[in-house]
C-alpha cells in the first residue's frame, strides 16, 4: 500500500507503527484530542493496512541473517587484505567459518571452584595443597589445622 492520500491519516499510521497509543498518535497527527475518534480511526482498514506495511518494512530493514553477516564479513575481509592486516583477515575468516557451521568454537563451562564437581581423589589433592599452604603460612612444618 502506498503512502495514504490523507496526510494526517499517514502521520497517524506512522505514529501507530512507532508504538504510540491511538490517542497520542491522533494528537501527533494534528487532530484535537478525542478518544473515540482516535479509536475509530485506528480500527479503519486502510490505517491498519498501512501500519502493517510500515511494520513489515521496519522488520526487513533490521533483519539480520547469516547471509547479511557473511556479506559484512566479506567486506571486512576484503578491507583487511587491502590494508595488509593479516590478523584482521584471519579473524574475519574464522568468524565466517563459525557462522557457516564449518568451525565450532568450544568453551569450557565448568566452574573450577565448585568442589561438588571434583572426584574424591581430586578433592584430596586440593585439600593437601591447602594444608601445605596453610602450614607454610603459619611457619608450621608438620601438620596444618585442617583435619585429614
Amino acid at each position: 500500500m502506498p503512502v495514504l492520500p490523507n496526510q494526517r491519516h499517514e502521520f497517524f499510521a506512522q505514529h501507530l507503527a512507532k508504538g504510540k497509543s491511538a490517542d497520542q498518535a491522533y494528537q501527533d497527527a494534528g487532530y484535537r484530542e478525542h478518544r473515540s475518534n482516535a479509536a475509530r480511526l485506528s480500527a479503519n482498514e486502510h490505517i491498519q493496512s498501512r501500519v502493517a506495511e510500515l511494520l513489515e518494512r521496519a522488520a526487513k530493514k533490521t533483519e539480520v541473517t547469516i547471509e547479511s553477516l557473511v556479506a559484512q564479513l566479506d567486506e571486512v575481509l576484503a578491507l583487511a587484505i587491502e590494508t595488509k592486516q593479516v590478523s584482521g583477515a584471519v579473524s574475519a575468516i574464522k568468524e565466517k567459518a563459525v557462522l557457516l557451521g564449518l568451525r565450532v568454537e568450544k568453551s569450557e563451562r565448568t566452574n573450577k571452584n565448585d568442589v561438588r564437581q571434583l572426584t574424591d581423589e581430586e578433592l584430596n589433592v586440593e585439600l593437601a595443597a591447602i594444608r601445605s599452604t596453610l602450614g607454610r603460612g603459619r611457619g608450621e612444618t608438620k601438620r596444618s589445622a585442617l583435619p585429614h
